[in-house]
């Protein structure tokens, strides 16, 4: 069974490519048994902070403390976390049962007890009747699978995800979404998980750490981060929000919780840009006269009853309990 869980903390952690500060100061306390997500766009340090986790990359200043252990100076394999990389490396000339239990060869383990233990994480990922396979053999799904039995059969106290799901095609990335939290739950383990993909984070997160530029803009559960951003950055990454700029400050107002009026009726008056059908709901794209840009989000029964095309004036309007303050 995996080791212990241990706490993870990164304490004024940096990375610095000679004047460019790629991660910048970042301190961070991801309990023990926690999913915890590294959300945000391209460049902003996610990536970077993952690797250092990890021992992949030096560490510029500050320390990574993984129990109560400093592990700065110990290599990757020292440290009690394992890592799963976006492309899976799997080693193309050795079959599923082998790249398992590679590691573990490496470390010196005798065949019979490697191979037993390989079968054993091979049995729990769903993936027992293709140890004699190939990687070329099998879908991305399924490599997927054999990278994940691969990072946990060295017992982690700490699992490393960088960036799993994204060469899985929409459908199989949801099915796949399920089974690494189950995973999560089954080991007990810490997951720290990079994406840019805010749907992921939430649907799999216990910790979401949105990052931007180097430094961490907000840390919490996925409702308090898409319910109540701190920032106009936040708020705009996380999506569902519109930024609304009024007397030199800034709110956010869902979406979902702008109400279309006629012309006329209590509100702001806006002109439709788009209009866009989702399904269930319906995307009204919106400016108004200041040139403050609003999208409504709104079911497609209620849209149906009073249907606006691009080119209308509207009048735009939400509950003064619906706006959330938002820093600079």
């Amino acid at each position: 069974m995996p080791n212990e869980a241990a706490d993870l903390e990164l304490a004024a952690v940096t990375k610095a490519y000679g004047e460019t500060i790629a991660v910048d100061r970042v301190s961070l306390k991801i309990p023990a048994g926690t999913y915890c997500c590294l959300l945000g766009p391209s460049g902003c340090g996610k990536s970077s902070t993952l690797r250092m986790i990890a021992g992949h990359e030096f560490i510029s200043d500050g320390d990574v403390v993984i129990g109560n252990q400093v592990v700065n100076d110990l290599p990757p394999a020292k440290r009690g976390t394992a890592m799963m990389f976006q492309n899976y490396a799997l080693f193309p000339h050795l079959d599923v049962r082998d790249n398992v239990a590679f590691s573990l060869k490496m470390a010196g383990v005798g065949k019979a007890e490697r191979r037993q233990r390989a079968d054993e994480l091979l049995d729990l990922v769903d993936m027992a009747k293709y140890g004699d396979r190939l990687p070329s053999q099998l879908s991305g799904g399924q490599q997927q699978r054999v990278a994940l039995a691969r990072a946990l059969v060295t017992n982690p106290t700490v699992l490393l995800l960088d960036e799993p799901l994204s060469a899985l095609d929409p459908f199989l990335r949801i099915r796949m979404r399920a089974e690494l939290k189950r995973y999560q739950r089954e080991f007990g383990i810490s997951f720290v998980h990079v994406t840019h993909s805010q749907e992921e984070a939430m649907a799999l997160a216990d910790m979401v750490v949105v990052m931007n530029d180097g430094r961490i803009e907000q840390v919490g559960s996925p409702r308090e981060v898409f319910n109540a951003p701190k920032t106009v950055f936040v708020a705009k990454f996380m999506g569902g929000h519109n930024v609304v700029p009024e007397g030199g400050k800034s709110y956010a107002v869902r979406a979902d919780r702008i109400r279309l009026a006629q012309p006329g009726e209590a509100g702001t008056e806006a002109k439709v840009t788009d209009v866009e059908y989702q399904g269930m709901t319906v995307h009204v794209a919106m400016t108004r006269k200041d040139g403050t840009d609003l999208i409504a989000t709104l079911p497609e029964s209620e849209f149906d009853r009073s249907p606006v095309a691009a080119g209308d004036t509207v009048s735009v309007a939400w509950q003064p309990a619906d706006r959330h303050e938002l820093a600079a």
